[in-house]
């Protein structure tokens, strides 16, 4: 566990507090996550709640930064409805950020407990899809001899 602490990003949380109070409606969307991008800007999402296992705030975060341009996100934070403050997140989320983002720092905690850790300290010892990557490429095609 990292034990260096860095100042949590306010504003971040500002934000996706507010998505969640003005666009978290009824059951399909509960939940809002802001990322901010390495290049300062912000972008928010909500969750797409379906019963099938629709993705959560943080991974339709991703899409939409990618969808703005914006590959490499810096922090990330999730907010739920109804006030219910920053939520750490879910166990596929963890994953996939830290397949895809791999020095992100995510904002977790509540009141005066909220901090920010980076995504390796979310999910230790943890499989890396990228290891998968780079093992596939220097697999070599068999001989056709």
């Amino acid at each position: 566990m990292t034990t260096q602490t860095q100042p949590v990003d306010h504003e971040l949380i500002q934000a996706a507090a507010q998505v969640a109070r003005t666009r978290c409606r009824g059951d399909n969307h509960t939940m809002a996550a802001a990322a901010r991008t390495r290049d300062g800007r912000i972008v928010t999402a909500v969750n797409a709640y379906h019963f099938t296992g629709g993705p959560c705030a943080e991974l339709v975060v991703i899409g939409a930064a990618a969808a703005q341009g914006a590959y490499d996100l810096k922090t990330i934070v999730a907010v739920g409805d109804r006030d219910r403050g920053v939520v750490s997140p879910c166990g596929r989320c963890r994953q996939v950020l830290l397949d895809y983002f791999p020095a992100l720092t995510v904002i977790v905690g509540a009141g005066d407990s909220l901090r920010i850790v980076p995504i390796t300290d979310l999910l230790p010892e943890s499989y890396v899809w990228a290891d998968h990557q780079l093992d596939a490429e220097h697999v070599t095609a068999p001989s056709t001899s």
